[in-house]
């Protein structure tokens, strides 16, 4: 599904970083694990195609990144990835359910997946083990750890391809990261999708297939 080919990033302060390559196809969970300012938020940003390429290419389903303008790209990160931003990125004025349907507003192949737009949500909601009484609720006024599982549905709403998760549980204690993470993996469906998250903790690392340690990247 998708491949990295030779990515390197040069900041504008003047440090450089070259990515070790990946390749992940469906079904494949991936954890890139790594101290902070590693560029774990750069690798994501560059997959999802929300960061220019500078050096190095990417693959999605046979589609060259480089090849692509940035329309082309906003289209294929609507229409085929879910992300999960470190900092959630949640509209704090809207509800919940409102939140979680931004996930398919700009993909017409992702709304097409979803049937029922209210039954769909309630089933990530209840899946991810919110309170259904909170789906009128302004996101504001909800735990960090409710918000989390907002950020989650609504990346996950559509069955987007490939599901890209940037420190999720960074504002979570270990009980409620344990159980975040089950209920995610039980959500995501191993048929169609692929999952790629990044963490400082590794020790979240058995929830996944492979694991790559940027730590010892840059050792």
């Amino acid at each position: 599904m998708l491949q990295t080919l030779g990515l390197e990033y040069h900041y504008q302060h003047g440090k450089k970083i070259v990515f070790p390559e990946i390749e992940i196809e469906r079904g494949q969970r991936l954890l890139i694990s790594g101290f902070s300012g590693c560029g774990k938020t750069t690798l994501l940003s560059l997959i999802a195609g929300a960061l220019q390429l500078q050096v190095g290419d990417i693959k999605f389903d046979d589609q060259d990144y480089t090849s692509m303008s940035s329309l082309l790209l906003d289209r294929l990160r609507a229409n085929h990835i879910g992300y999960i931003f470190q900092t959630l990125n949640l509209i704090p004025f809207l509800s919940v359910s409102e939140n979680i349907g931004l996930g398919i507003r700009f993909s017409q192949s992702r709304k097409s997946r979803v049937g029922n737009l209210n039954q769909e949500i309630n089933r990530l909601v209840d899946s991810l083990g919110l309170d259904k009484e909170v789906l009128n609720t302004p996101v504001n006024r909800l735990s960090v750890g409710q918000q989390q599982r907002v950020a989650a549905a609504r990346a996950l709403l559509g069955k987007p391809d490939l599901i890209l998760a940037d420190e999720p549980t960074s504002a979570l204690d270990s009980d409620t990261t344990k159980k975040f993470l089950n209920e995610v993996m039980e959500t995501f469906d191993a048929s169609k999708q692929a999952i790629i998250m990044v963490s400082h903790d590794a020790s979240i690392a058995p929830y996944f297939d492979s694991v790559i340690d940027f730590n010892k990247h840059y050792a």
